[in-house]
């Protein structure tokens, strides 16, 4: 049995915007969480903040830095930056409509804001209104439009517009398919650290999808993904130890790697993990738990910075 790859399922691009917005604001969130205003309102001393003060402000009501977490105060905080034209706070609101956080649920409201954003040339603002064209959220569904969004995006260097824009291309989804300019662009957000990219581009290799076959490239990008977390790299990547799939076979290895997929949900890697545990002696599943555990912390460290 080789690595399912059907398996292998990318998030989606709300998803993906999901992870790249959540740690981009996490860090500003900590950078100015210990010097935050506690305040509940607008006071008139308040107008000569800067917009990124109080864009700032929202970030840090949204993930609960310094203060305890509050959508409407987050939500609140968006609105005041947003109407000032910050694009990040522009964004951020749109994401409290997209998902009726601190505000009723509202695709409209969330395209108009996400619509500002992008044209005020924000590349996560850009990459979510080009998510709302493929859904159809707000807007009449539109494949081209949303390619269109995911480019400019790309252009800039944004990673998550990089890995969108290769799905377009990989899917002909919006845009002409070629895996060539698909493998180019997953490879650039790959390059960045994106984990689904580099999911994406373990596939490619394996397949010989725009790229020669190369099973050792394959395993490669599986890793880079399954050590930043993504459950199907960590899957892909247990059943090439389970059964020596382009690796020397390596049972503790492959609980490792199923145990974590596990713990994402992952039913089938559940059921891998238990298998192994009837197979190996005392001391293995002793070993093989160690390894899990060290690298789940690292994992745990790491979400938590």
């Amino acid at each position: 049995m080789e690595p399912n790859h059907d398996r292998s399922i990318i998030l989606r691009p709300e998803a993906q915007l999901e992870r790249v917005i959540s740690a981009t604001n996490r860090v500003i969130a900590k950078m100015i969480s210990e010097s935050l205003l506690l305040v509940k309102s607008v006071a008139p001393a308040e107008i000569w903040e800067s917009a990124i003060v109080q864009y700032n402000r929202g970030v840090a009501y949204y993930y609960g830095h310094g203060v305890p977490q509050d959508y409407v105060e987050a939500a609140k905080w968006f609105r005041i930056a947003a109407e000032r034209g910050n694009p990040g706070a522009q964004t951020g609101l749109g994401r409290c409509y997209n998902h009726g956080q601190g505000v009723l649920k509202d695709y409209g409201e969330a395209v108009k804001w996400y619509g500002l954003a992008a044209r005020n040339g924000n590349a996560l603002g850009q990459c979510a209104l080009g998510v709302c064209y493929e859904n159809g959220w707000g807007v009449s569904q539109d494949h081209v439009e949303a390619a269109r969004w995911y480019c400019r995006a790309a252009v800039q260097g944004d990673a998550l517009g990089e890995f969108c824009l290769g799905f377009c291309y990989e899917s002909g989804q919006g845009l002409l398919q070629d895996y060539n300019k698909a493998v180019d662009w997953h490879r650039k957000a790959a390059a960045q650290g994106n984990a689904d990219a580099q999911l994406k581009l373990g596939n490619c290799y394996l397949k010989g999808n725009g790229v020669p076959e190369d099973p050792a490239k394959a395993v490669h990008w599986y890793r880079m993904a399954a050590e930043q977390g993504d459950a199907s790299g960590q899957w892909n990547l247990g059943l090439c130890y389970r059964h020596g799939y382009y690796v020397q076979t390596d049972l503790l290895q492959a609980f490792k790697w199923f145990q974590l997929a596990a713990d994402q949900g992952d039913e089938k890697a559940r059921q891998e993990a238990l298998a192994l545990v009837g197979v190996m002696t005392p001391l293995e599943v002793d070993s093989a738990n160690k390894l899990y555990r060290e690298v789940k912390d690292k994992l745990l460290t790491r979400k938590i910075r």
